[in-house]
């Protein structure tokens, strides 16, 4: 049931519901909200007996920020036990499943977590951004919690594991290697090599579907990505100076070592964002809010329209679909590259095999205009149409269907 005196801190609605207790190694517990305007969830303190407006008295929670309460309970369960010895990780007893056993392996367990907390804060005291350190956290709690944490438990259970893919595999096998390295740890990394798969290019039908059912907030997201080919991450990040409403442009900022660029957006996207609120320096809450309100949301449309193809379009076949859509257009590779912000060429090339596959029977199908002046000339190559040749004084020009 919503509480009416307590605003959400990224959107400022007032659609907050109770989303269950967080509950702490202390044994207390506070309890956590979320905002059915935009999904941002987020937990009150421990000194609070009272929602308040202020979002800067609320701790908030997301899977990207190492919080002080976590750093004190890192620091805490460190005193409390150095579980790293000198010949290797020696975090749980294995044993039987009685009272005794599970509560030593709930020590243990909040030790491992303990550690865990210290790489990735030291990762962050290194220069890693936020999405990074939220990846490795998320294998390394994975790992923590069926294993461990040797180095042959791990590869056993790597061996074993049916839920991750290879490309998941080898990305554990890189995050697993760099905290036995914090903890001056070494082992024989077995060798994960990912399938080379061909994206998933779903038709615009598919994605339209997608944005008509989601929710204001998260549409708007996933329209930036249509329109723009950004990566998730660097619309995530965008700020509204970052947006020119008169020009109808924005500016990305790269990540992954891209190239910064200027992106022209739709009237419709205009439309869109001006009926956001705009209390944050920032459009969006945290990628992490986005992404899991788009994965119930995608499951959700999908069933309800009984088309499976929906549950193959993840957040970055959006970056996918604009790139072959740009390429089939303009059937220039430079201009598809300078879109989505790589240095190198090769990673875009991938999008001429793509385009040649998925319109292979349409390369013959133009639409053909004749220009008798140099006025009709100009009008149809400012609308996409190229210069064929001159039949009887009469310039031909054609654009693809």
């Amino acid at each position: 049931m919503a509480e009416a005196t307590l605003l959400c801190p990224q959107c400022g609605s007032n659609r907050i519901y109770r989303d269950g207790m967080r509950y702490l190694t202390n044994g207390e517990s506070v309890q956590r909200w979320l905002c059915r305007d935009c999904n941002y969830r987020f937990s009150q303190t421990r000194k609070q007996k009272k929602p308040s407006q202020k979002s800067s008295e609320w701790n908030l929670i997301t899977a990207s920020n190492l919080s002080l309460e976590h750093q004190e309970r890192s620091e805490s369960h460190t005193r409390g036990a150095r579980i790293l010895q000198t010949g290797g990780l020696n975090l749980v007893t294995s044993g039987t499943r009685q009272e005794t056993a599970q509560r030593e392996g709930t020590t243990q367990l909040t030790a491992k977590t303990g550690k865990i907390v210290e790489f990735l804060w030291s990762l962050s005291q290194n220069g890693v951004k936020g999405n990074t350190l939220g990846s490795y956290g998320a294998v390394l709690r994975k790992l923590a919690k069926n294993t461990d944490l040797t180095p042959e438990a791990v590869k056993e259970y790597l061996a074993k594991d049916k839920e991750w893919n290879e490309a998941t595999k080898a990305m554990a096998v890189i995050v697993y290697g760099s905290f036995l390295k914090f903890n001056n740890l070494s082992w024989q990394p077995p060798k994960y090599k990912p399938v080379d798969k061909a994206p998933f290019i779903p038709t615009e039908a598919d994605i339209d579907q997608l944005i008509s059912g989601s929710g204001r907030i998260l549409a708007t997201f996933l329209q930036f990505l249509k329109e723009t080919g950004a990566r998730c991450g660097e619309v995530a990040r965008l700020k509204w100076s970052d947006i020119d409403f008169e020009r109808k442009i924005v500016r990305i900022t790269p990540e992954k070592g891209s190239r910064a660029r200027v992106l022209p957006i739709s009237r419709k996207l205009i439309d869109m964002l001006n009926n956001h609120s705009r209390q944050t320096e920032k459009v969006f809450a945290t990628l992490y809010s986005l992404k899991s309100n788009f994965y119930k949301t995608r499951k959700s449309i999908a069933f309800k329209l009984q088309n499976p193809r929906l549950k193959e379009i993840g957040l970055h076949t959006f970056r996918h679909w604009k790139a072959t859509m740009e390429y089939h257009k303009t059937k220039d590779i430079l201009h598809v590259q300078q879109v989505l912000g790589h240095r190198d060429l090769r990673n875009t090339l991938i999008y001429i095999n793509l385009e040649k596959a998925l319109f292979q029977n349409a390369d013959d199908e133009f639409h053909v205009k004749v220009a008798h002046n140099l006025d009709e000339a100009c009008k149809l190559l400012e609308v996409g149409f190229e210069y064929i040749a001159e039949i009887d004084g009469a310039r031909v020009f054609r654009k693809r269907k």
